[in-house]
């Protein structure tokens, strides 16, 4: 693997702005996608669904963005799509315009094929421009493009609790104002996006050592990033039942509410996008995988001994359990592109890609399981989910990133 490559980045500082400016619409887009578990209390009684027809819905959200978002990113390797930006945006709103009005079970799902779409097609391109906008600093800014995502996705509980509690499913459609102030924010961006890929065909690309990694065969590369992909769906896996089902937990074995639950929630996920955002500055000083297995080795003991906690120590669990299973969220993103350099987009849209498949497959999961055996053994199994992380000690080491 070589170590120098032609870089999309026609900059050696960071544009700040650009980086601040693309964190931001992650926010937004994913905000527009945490409306659906924070919906799943509602729906539950609204609808009368099972806890397996939950996990559908989650299915095909996270499918249709996991499936597609490899493939983005594959095309827009070959030829970066600028104005697909704000037309992903353009498909959320969509899908939420159908949420707010669905009376229906299949005329919901049809509405998050339109948010699955939407999300499909920004990670990818949201990841380049993030990119591009880094010069050296790869870490932060990944960092500062994660955290936007992942504190979009801690507002379900408040979205739930504040929002479609007081109001009902009709509130979704204050989230319409959302998606349209991404809209116009991505194609600002899909406007500079542009022009840099002018600059590049008009100039010389300054090159940039993108790998920390040491030069490696085609099948290290492999054994490498299979071992990122178990890591990436364990904590996946994890995530997505605190996410979504979680809450049912909290309501059925501590008797809290809906609103009080989703506070508990929020915690976190709150704490879990702090922990996102100082990935990866961490991972620029110490390096990635010291990160990853710091992500994987300290939630293992907490998250064992969650499901049996007085409910004042509950607090203080999700608050560590949140932090440092996020802490590696952006670090596989930018470990990843450094396995393979001349595949940014490819690379972004596996390994985000594969957080949202692993989601899916685990909501039909979890929500089978708590239908079978209950909501407080399911708790019990998905607890030793994080243990499966401990593949990452087999990772190569890395070293500090440095500029030509």
């Amino acid at each position: 693997m070589t170590q120098s490559i032609n870089s999309s980045s026609l900059v050696e500082k960071p544009i700040y702005g650009v980086m601040f400016a693309i964190g931001g619409c992650h926010l937004l887009n994913d905000s527009l996608q945490s409306v659906i578990p924070a919906m799943f209390p509602i729906l539950e009684v609204s609808l009368s669904l099972t806890y397996t027809q939950l996990g559908l819905i989650a299915f095909v959200l996270n499918m249709v963005a996991s499936v597609l978002q490899p493939v983005v990113g594959f095309i827009s390797d070959k030829k970066p799509m600028p104005f697909a930006l704000p037309l992903g945006m353009t498909s959320s709103f969509m899908g939420i315009a159908g949420l707010a009005f669905a009376s229906e079970y299949w005329m919901i799902l049809v509405s998050v094929i339109f948010l699955g779409l939407g999300s499909a097609i920004f990670h990818p391109e949201g990841s380049r421009v993030s990119f591009m906008a880094a010069g050296s600093k790869r870490g932060l800014s990944q960092s500062i493009y994660q955290v936007g995502g992942n504190t979009g996705q801690a507002l379900a509980p408040l979205i739930s609790a504040f929002i479609l509690v007081p109001l009902g499913q009709i509130g979704i459609a204050l989230f319409l104002f959302v998606a349209a102030l991404g809209i116009f924010i991505l194609s600002k961006i899909s406007i500079w996006y542009k022009q840099q890929l002018e600059q590049e065909k008009r100039q010389k690309v300054k090159k940039i050592l993108l790998s920390s990694l040491p030069e490696m065969t085609k099948q290290q590369i492999g054994v490498a990033l299979v071992l990122l992909l178990i890591i990436i769906f364990a904590r996946s896996f994890y995530v997505t039942n605190m996410t979504s089902f979680y809450i049912f937990h909290l309501i059925e074995f501590y008797g809290l509410t809906i609103q009080q639950g989703q506070l508990y929630v929020f915690l976190f996920l709150g704490v879990g996008a702090v922990g996102t955002f100082f990935g990866g500055p961490i991972a620029d000083k110490i390096g990635r995988k010291n990160v990853i297995l710091l992500s994987i080795t300290v939630p293992i003991p907490l998250a064992a001994f969650l499901p049996y906690l007085p409910l004042p120590a509950v607090l203080l669990f999700l608050a560590c359990i949140g932090f440092f299973i996020m802490l590696s969220f952006s670090v596989t993103v930018v470990y990843a592109q450094e396995l393979v350099p001349s595949k940014i987009g490819t690379m972004a849209g596996l390994t985000v890609g594969l957080a949202f498949g692993m989601g899916a497959i685990g909501a039909v999961v979890i929500g089978i399981l708590m239908d079978a055996i209950g909501v407080y053994h399911t708790m019990i199994i998905v607890s030793f989910l994080p243990i499966i992380g401990v593949v990452g000690f087999w990772l190569p080491r890395d070293r500090k990133l440095t500029v030509a």
